[in-house]
């Protein structure tokens, strides 16, 4: 489906080529400890140090279960929230039995917040009046320097990598592949000025909010946002995809989506929301089992 009212930025390509060559000219530089505390009987957890641009150090969780591997793994790249876990709320713990595990936090997020500590709400504008200067040029470096790092473990199942998040996951997924599966909901970047006149929300209030007090900064901020666009992005996705939309009728609904849904060149679902966290989460468990090849998805507890 082609998007009439966006154009993909003639700069694009040539913004994203200059991020991973930085990415790739700064050491990554791990550091890894056990954290004995989080030990389970099927799991060990570990605190994680690695190095993006910048440069800027983060801080990650790497679960990774007992047992021969290589196991699948999953990886949640910086989200939009102020606190680290280590496996999202509501997620089973029975998770890390099976898959390597690994969060990252991004640059501002607790763990990862020194020098620069975020704000929430605020981070979604920090710099946004030029391309070069947005954080999110920075959170999108550190996503991927996360990507790499997860797939330098040997108990890694490279066959079997799940990548789940924002539009941060897709966006440094399309950058520098390196997963096998994506879940992504779309949250922050699908035509957000747009988007953000229909509703006050957050986090997209937040650009409404910037706008209000900066007003000649229009411009540049549509064109900042234009570089981080999941239009731009979709059709450099070429693996089996969950897309989790909106309910039908919000301004992220499946058919609000289309443009991004279609363009993504890999097997593509898309999941229109049911209001319900157990319905929602239970449908992502069950298509990450089935593509990885689990005899069934794995759920907290209280869902059983």
């Amino acid at each position: 489906m082609v998007d009439a009212d966006y154009t993909k930025p003639s700069g694009f390509d040539a913004y994203w080529d200059a991020v991973l060559a930085e990415l790739d000219a700064t050491p990554a530089e791990p550091e890894i400890e056990v954290i004995p505390l989080r030990e389970t009987d099927f799991a060990t957890l570990h605190g994680v140090q690695i190095t993006s641009i910048g440069p800027y150090r983060l801080f990650g969780y790497l679960s990774v279960p007992k047992g021969d591997g290589p196991h699948p793994a999953i990886y949640w790249p910086p989200k939009y929230a102020s606190v680290l876990e280590i496996i999202p709320q509501g997620t089973a713990n029975a998770v890390r039995s099976e898959f390597v595990t690994f969060s990252l936090a991004g640059r501002g997020q607790r763990n990862s917040d020194k020098p620069f500590a975020a704000m929430f709400p605020g981070l979604l504008t920090e710099g946004i009046d030029s391309p070069d200067s947005y954080i999110f040029r920075g959170i999108v470096a550190d996503a991927i320097r996360g990507l790499e790092y997860l797939n330098s473990l040997d108990s890694v199942d490279k066959t079997r990598t799940v990548v789940i998040g924002n539009d941060v996951a897709m966006q440094a997924l399309a950058i520098r592949p390196g997963a096998t599966h994506l879940v992504c909901t779309p949250t922050l970047f699908f035509d957000a000025l747009g988007l953000a006149q229909k509703t006050q929300g957050y986090p997209l209030q937040e650009y409404n909010d910037y706008l209000s007090t900066y007003p000649s900064d229009k411009d540049s901020v549509a064109n900042t946002l234009f570089h981080f666009d999941l239009r731009a992005f979709a059709n450099r996705i070429g693996v089996t995809t969950l897309i989790n939309a909106g309910p039908a009728g919000s301004i992220l609904a499946p058919d609000a989506l289309r443009p991004v849904s279609e363009a993504v060149r890999g097997d593509v679902t898309v999941y229109a929301s049911q209001h319900s966290s157990y319905k929602d989460g239970f449908y992502m468990e069950r298509w990450i089992a089935d593509k990885v090849g689990l005899e069934a998805p794995i759920l907290p507890e209280h869902w059983q």
